[in-house]
């Protein structure tokens, strides 16, 4: 086992008394606190927040865009990370899939939007900041299940170094065809960053005001 699905942070409401839990992936070199701290942007009194943290601070070497192979095994391990923190939140505190939010920036959204991918249904909302499905250009995107109607929200630079504008906009294809309300914004010449417009739009999601 190359991460710890043990290795998470939580901040917000406990999750004992929650009614919402959002998870929260950090992207390369960054950490569980990280990506945590960005919850006080985030307007809900409701939510729990936790954060897993990838060994190393990294879950997998290479661009997310080269062949998946060449990711292994650390992709797996990582995907497997998300699996038992979905698992535990919904046999340990007893959320229902609707009531988990998934929330990702660079690497760590496409750790996410791939996870959430392969495991598609109804969730409360799933946010992939500078980030898309992994794989190379003409990869299959041969999933199963429906979003039911979940709202996602794809936010990137349309110049970003890291993160071509054609896989956010892949992504929101593959989203859209899978039954998900997806709204995609790409920034014009805005660094490889989060920006207050995106954290507007996660708020207004998440209050059912968009």
């Amino acid at each position: 086992m190359i991460h710890n699905p043990n290795n998470i942070v939580t901040a917000g409401k406990p999750l004992e008394e929650a009614s919402k839990v959002m998870i929260m992936v950090h992207g390369r070199g960054g950490s569980a606190r990280d990506i945590l701290s960005l919850s006080e942007y985030i307007k809900a009194d409701d939510f729990a927040f936790v954060a897993p943290e990838a060994n190393g601070r990294t879950w997998y070497p290479y661009s997310f865009l080269r062949p998946m192979s060449e990711n292994e095994p650390y992709l797996s391990s990582a995907l497997d990370v998300l699996t038992s923190l979905r698992a535990r939140l919904q046999s340990d505190f007893n959320f229902k899939l609707p009531q988990i939010y998934w929330f990702g920036f660079s690497q760590g959204a496409c750790l996410m939007l791939e996870f959430v991918a392969r495991n598609a249904t109804e969730y409360g909302g799933i946010f992939g900041l500078s980030g898309g499905l992994i794989g190379p250009d003409g990869t299959p995107r041969q999933y199963e299940g429906s979003f039911g109607n979940t709202p996602v929200f794809l936010g990137c630079s349309d110049t970003d170094s890291h993160v071509p504008k054609e896989r956010v906009l892949e992504s929101e294809r593959v989203f859209s065809e899978m039954g998900a309300s997806v709204t995609a914004r790409l920034y014009p010449n805005f660094a490889h960053s989060i920006n207050e417009d995106e954290l507007n739009f996660v708020n207004l999601l998440i209050t059912g005001g968009a």
